[in-house]
């Protein structure tokens, strides 16, 4: 499972003394038990719902760099990319901007979506393909713009 190749990552790093990694992949542990006690009952999270927690975890770190950038932090900006580049390593490779269209396009032609009352049904099938692997918003776009009115 994911959670355990990031725990011996983590005594890895431990072991070579790599405070960054140590930090980060701690960080990604904490989530990870979060998100596992979170609702009503306690549950283990499968492979796929880890990813969702590193995701999470990746998407603070792109917005905490933007900030520091912003305010003229550079040296904590580098701190914020430094620990997405590790978290990255754990997430699926991202799909460009054309694999994206032309998944997008193949869904939609797939199951018969053309009409803008579609827009739900289509999003949930584009989603399942694409598995966090893209930015929401724009697979949102996409769906959106290739749909009629």
């Amino acid at each position: 499972m994911l959670i355990d190749t990031i725990r011996a990552d983590l005594t890895t790093a431990m072991k070579a003394r790599d405070a960054l990694t140590m930090r980060t992949l701690r960080a990604v542990i904490a989530a990870v038990q979060e998100a596992e006690v979170a609702g009503g009952a306690a549950t283990t999270l499968d492979d796929a719902g880890v990813e969702k927690v590193i995701a999470a975890q990746a998407k603070r770190r792109i917005e905490a760099a933007e900030a520091f950038e912003a305010g003229d932090r550079l040296e904590k900006a580098a701190d914020e990319r430094a620990e997405l580049a590790i978290l990255e390593g754990y997430l699926p490779e991202a799909l460009s901007d054309d694999d994206v269209a032309a998944l997008v396009d193949r869904v939609l032609a797939d199951n018969g979506f053309t009409e803008k009352a579609d827009m739900g049904k289509a999003m949930k099938a584009v989603n399942a393909e694409v598995a966090g692997r893209a930015d929401g918003r724009m697979v949102a776009d996409l769906v959106k713009s290739r749909l009629q009115s």
